[in-house]
């Protein structure tokens, strides 16, 4: 049985092919992200179609959009200007002829640590992904949650201190506090530089207080971070800890776990695991 995972991330396309639960090949293509519809489906259409086997058993596409999960419709999606309303579910299933499906970048990352990382073990889950922006994927027992309109797990947008969730704990938080960004901070950090210290000490408790409001919202067993920062654990993971220790439930606390995703091609694994989450 094999099974396409394909990362739609705007200017990169990325197509995996899963087998047994193995990745056993990848490509990958740099779209014309200012072409039109047609032009940019066509693009992907020659990177996926020599390699699709004859034991295909479905595809998973995972973008960085709203979904219409039902129809599989994708809205806006990021830097993609032409694809105002695509319905990605429909073409892929008349092109290929098995089941398709479609769900955003956050929630393949969450269901991809589900089936192919750190969390199988584990029924109740969040991916976070702490990158340019901060989103997330919820695993309530044993399967993707997305809500009634794909909007589950959108932390990043709940208000805190003067803006919202997403200003402080992201990539974002280098930029609009400090004027510079993650990955100076982090080589300035590698060198010990104090000042770089000490804003990744104040960002990782921002990001603790974050953690917080998941554990209250959606009581998981494991926190998996994925994204650009999360490389930067290490200088930012006591602060985080220091700041989740004021978590109301002392049970849960000492039970929850915290780790950063080592999953090589996690986001095509991800699409990939779409069509396993549905079948369970």
């Amino acid at each position: 049985m094999s099974v396409l995972g394909i990362d739609l991330g705007g200017t990169n396309v990325r197509v995996g092919l899963v087998r047994s639960d193995r990745l056993v090949r990848v490509e990958s293509l740099a779209v014309n992200s200012r072409g039109t519809q047609t032009e940019v489906l066509s693009q992907i259409y020659d990177l996926v179609d020599p390699l699709i086997p004859r034991d295909l058993e479905g595809i998973g596409l995972g973008v960085p959009s709203v979904v219409d999960l039902k129809r599989g419709v994708v809205y806006e999606v990021t830097n993609i200007p032409s694809w105002k309303k695509v319905p990605l579910k429909s073409l892929f299933e008349r092109r290929y002829g098995v089941p398709a499906y479609v769900n955003n970048d956050a929630n393949c990352f969450a269901v991809g640590e589900k089936y192919f990382g750190k969390g199988r073990k584990y029924d109740h889950l969040v991916g976070l992904i702490v990158g340019t922006g901060l989103g997330a994927g919820i695993i309530a027992g044993g399967k993707l949650y997305s809500g009634a309109n794909c909007g589950a797990g959108e932390f990043g947008m709940i208000p805190y201190r003067d803006h919202n969730l997403e200003y402080y704990c992201s990539g974002q938080f280098f930029k609009n506090v400090y004027r510079t960004s993650g990955k100076e901070l982090f080589l300035k950090a590698q060198k010990k530089d104090r000042r770089a210290l000490r804003i990744f000490s104040e960002f990782g408790s921002h990001l603790g207080e974050a953690i917080k409001v998941i554990l209250y919202a959606a009581d998981p067993q494991l926190v998996i971070l994925g994204g650009s920062v999360s490389a930067s654990f290490c200088f930012f993971s006591e602060a985080m800890w220091q700041s989740i220790k004021s978590f109301a439930y002392s049970v849960i606390l000492k039970n929850i776990k915290i780790e950063v995703s080592d999953r090589e091609h996690i986001a095509i694994l991800g699409a990939a695991a779409l069509y396993y989450d549905a079948q369970n």
